[in-house]
């Protein structure tokens, strides 16, 4: 089951993926049996050399009142990560599930895309060859009941859907679907299965020189789907590509590797790791390489993170291609996840990753973890994100690649070619239809009310060539956002309303045949997009 996608077109909402994205780039690590015994274990002997376990000690036998020991095991925790680094964490067991999931390349589930519309779980897409598929469930179809119980008009959230939905392969659950033309409920059991999920969110040729990919995140899998796309374009073979990393946050070390090795010939150095208790680590490129030879193009802005800055750090010092967008996040550590006795987890920091001209993009961080994650505020505020010439690096950060070209260190990667941000605030109305997620709600009940309609378009290039959005959609789309609050529109100039029409284009797209039916739409009006592309 996968959650709708929140569209990651607008950067002035990429600061949120990166708060709830940047705990990644560790390797997992296997544990032993799961049993009954503290978090803390230590000897008698070891006991008295350790002041917390001597603490925990005395309060759970001297205090006067009864006291959660598990909790307050588990505030020591928390409190001693904390004054490590950012990316030093606790993961209760309770959190363990949901945390790791996306970044195994699978989950057990029914295989529906959902939102929450009018307070009543709706299926915008079954996934092909899913549970849900085989039973007959349809996008549009409203779930009302789960096993017997009524969610609609409960207040339910996404995670409370996914709780409900979720479970383990095998097991069944029962849905009371509400369908247009159908008077009573019909009923569903639908037996759960392992769900794939993607990294890849499209692999497309925007001509017939030119392809672009888009990778949401490094998991287990990425490496794995990342050549199958690549190779689904080499017939015939690219000239040019335009690799999309923006807003990914990163995952797993090994999935950059795998990336970086299809574009750098055989002994190229991609990364390299060393560590107080760790020592240095080399990763190579080998004789595979899908991509050697063409031109490249690597998007990244605040939100490309940790694999993702490996990946764009190979390519720049390595002089293999161009890096387009602008400052990446500067996530430079590298964690490894420990299982605890009673099904927790800790992901300590074991060593920093370096670029193959040695440098560091790990930016500074302190005791105020908020304060690292809303960095991105500051270089809002501070002109960053519109201009290149907010951007300092100390003298003492340079470094240099093997053509001469200036890099720097401690701090992200730094483009080679800026792209300032994308102000959506130029017509109020604009703004405040992007903001308030109407677009979005317009398009889910455009698309389900005209289904029959839309059944027509075979696939995502007759849609994106036929459909039109005429002057009455328009004038019905001007009228639904007044509904939903939006002032009316006024001041829309015809560059504005061009954008306003390619976005409802592109969003029932999305809702009728996911990415394929968006990105090639919006791409129009991209600006790193048509800036990559303008430099082959």
């Amino acid at each position: 089951m996968r959650r709708e996608r929140v569209p990651a077109y607008l950067p002035l909402f990429l600061s949120l993926a990166v708060i709830l994205g940047i705990l990644i780039g560790f390797a997992l690590r296997s544990g032993g049996e799961r049993g009954e015994m503290p978090l803390f274990t230590l000897s008698e002997e070891g006991m008295s050399k350790h002041k917390v376990l001597e603490v925990l000690n005395y309060i759970e036998q001297d205090y006067v009142d009864t006291v959660d020991m598990e909790k307050m095991e588990e505030v020591a925790i928390v409190r001693m990560l904390e004054e490590l680094d950012p990316h030093s964490v606790y993961i209760p067991k309770e959190d363990f599930e949901d945390v790791n999931e996306s970044l195994q390349g699978n989950f057990e589930g029914i295989g529906v895309q959902f939102r929450m519309e009018e307070d009543t779980i709706t299926v915008v897409k079954t996934l092909p060859k899913g549970p849900s598929e085989k039973v007959g469930i349809l996008a549009g179809d409203r779930i009302v009941t789960v096993d017997d119980s009524l969610v609609a008009g409960k207040g339910l959230q996404n995670s409370d859907v996914v709780k409900l939905l979720k479970g383990p392969k095998g097991t069944k659950v029962m849905v009371g679907v509400y369908r247009r033309g159908f008077e009573s409920l019909l009923p569903f059991s639908i037996t759960r299965d392992v769900i794939p999920t993607e990294s890849v969110d499209i692999a497309y040729k925007p001509n017939d020189s030119v392809g672009y990919i888009k990778v949401n995140t490094f998991a287990v899998n990425t490496g794995r789907e990342f050549s199958r796309a690549l190779a689904s374009l080499m017939d015939p073979p690219l000239s040019y590509l335009i690799l999309d990393l923006r807003g990914n946050t990163g995952g797993y070390l090994q999935s950059a590797i795998a990336m970086a090795d299809e574009f750098l010939v055989d002994g190229k150095m991609i990364v390299y790791t060393e560590g107080l208790n760790r020592p240095k680590r080399y990763a190579h490129a080998t004789r595979n390489g899908l991509y050697e030879k063409g031109e490249l193009v690597i998007l990244v802005d605040e939100g490309s993170a940790s694999a993702s800055e490996i990946v764009a750090g190979a390519i720049q010092d390595n002089d293999r291609g161009t890096i387009v967008g602008r400052r990446s996040f500067g996530k430079g550590l590298v964690q490894e996840q420990h299982p605890l006795n009673d099904g927790a987890a800790v992901r300590i920091t074991v060593s920093r990753y370096y670029t193959p001209t040695g440098r560091s993009i790990q930016k500074p961080y302190g005791e105020d973890n908020e304060a690292y994650y809303m960095e991105y505020y500051e270089r809002f505020t501070n002109g960053e994100l519109e201009s290149i010439d907010s951007v300092h690096f100390a003298d003492s950060l340079k470094y240099y690649t093997p053509a001469g070209k200036v890099v720097y260190g401690g701090g992200g990667i730094m483009p080679d070619v800026f792209v300032p941000l994308e102000r959506i605030d130029h017509n109020r109305f604009y703004y405040e239809m992007i903001n308030k997620g109407v677009i979005y709600a317009w398009a889910f009940h455009y698309t389900d009310t005209h289904r029959a309609d839309l059944e027509r378009f075979e696939n995502s290039r007759c849609f994106i060539e036929d459909f039109q959005v005429s002057p009455a959609m328009l004038s019905q789309f001007y009228t639904f956002c007044q509904e939903k609050g939006v002032k009316e529109a006024v001041d829309v100039d015809k560059e504005t309303e061009a954008r306003i029409r390619l976005l409802m284009k592109a969003y029932v797209g999305r809702n009728l045949f996911d990415d394929e039916g968006f990105y090639p739409l919006y791409h129009q009006m991209d600006q790193e997009f048509q800036r990559a592309l303008s430099l082959f």
